[in-house]
């Protein structure tokens, strides 16, 4: 089986105690069997503070989190006393994973980095060049496998829309535009207000995420027709390529290729129209906002399943 990511997959590591938003709290952290059975079976006073930090029922376990709703094994420094005291191997697998996602074919596994996590963020926005996706590990002297003829059909469709979500020629305005055209379908046209209204009424987790949702709410209409600067073009084509490798894939399973197509060229739309207020305000989108800004939008909406159905229904 071989797998494939992103080229800049490798480059990617978590930053630690540097992470301004840490992956450790605002989470239940759930824990696999195999793992719970290593921390089983820790003695002494770390192992004491494990199975006092351990809910286990019948079907599951995960860590208790303190009133801050942070993993109690987070320390003061921002790190992990698990890491520190057992070693990385020790982590639950959820921890070892996040924040990697995976989208399983019959003759591949894609792997991927959500957005959710800064240093995703800051590492994707990086990019300048045309983002690929690369085979990254040897699958020498393992038999081949074909993709299934609707695999096939989906491969040739996303890569169209990778070249036109890429084609520079264009601006990323007229690309997010095409994108619908190209597959027959059309975005609801919609006022800040509107769309904050919509964002408004999901699940939210962040205080800040809200207020930003309030402040697109008080927006002047004016704002859509903000011109952000040309060198900003990239920033926005590589989120557009990250949504539609992330969330394409899922129509193979569920049906609903339109739907999820419209949900990767809305999401980068909304990121937009927050950096469009955030430049009527500043005068200028640093990568550090706009990275903010899908950091914000990955945590509160692709975490959470109930807000992702709520928007793949979206008429």
């Amino acid at each position: 089986m071989k797998y494939i990511a992103p080229s800049f997959y490798k480059d990617f590591h978590c930053i630690a105690d540097r992470c301004q938003h840490t992956c450790c709290a605002g989470w239940e952290i759930d824990i696999d069997s195999e793992t719970l059975a290593v921390y089983q079976d820790v003695t002494g006073a770390f192992g004491k503070r494990l199975s006092d930090a351990v809910a286990v029922s019948k079907d599951s376990a995960f860590f208790r989190l303190d009133a801050q709703e942070r993993c109690p094994f987070l320390n003061q420094n921002k790190l992990c006393d698990i890491i520190l005291t057992l070693g990385e191997s020790a982590l639950c697998q959820i921890c070892r994973d996040h924040p990697r996602f995976r989208n399983f074919f019959s003759d591949r596994i894609e792997i991927g980095l959500g957005l959710c996590c800064e240093a995703v963020g800051a590492l994707l926005l990086k990019q300048t060049e045309k983002l690929r996706f690369i085979q990254v590990n040897d699958t020498k002297g393992e038999p081949n496998t074909e993709p299934a003829e609707e695999e096939r059909d989906f491969f040739t469709f996303r890569d169209k829309l990778f070249r036109i979500l890429q084609n520079r020629q264009l601006s990323i305005e007229e690309r997010i535009k095409t994108v619908p055209f190209f597959c027959g379908t059309a975005l609801p046209d919609k006022t800040p207000a509107q769309w904050a209204e919509i964002f408004l009424r999901l699940e939210r987790l962040d205080d800040t995420w809200t207020q930003t949702l309030c402040a697109l709410q008080n927006a002047p209409q004016e704002i859509t027709a903000i011109h952000l600067p040309a060198k900003t073009d990239v920033l926005f084509e590589q989120l557009a390529v990250y949504f539609v490798y992330r969330h394409l894939a899922g129509a193979l399973e569920d049906g609903q290729l339109s739907a999820r197509v419209a949900f990767s060229v809305r999401s980068v739309q909304i990121i937009r129209l927050l950096c469009k207020l955030y430049f009527s305000e500043h005068g200028d989108l640093p990568i550090t906002a706009v990275a903010e800004f899908a950091r914000l939008y990955s945590s509160e909406i692709e975490y959470s399943q109930e807000n992702m159905d709520a928007l793949l229904d979206l008429p």
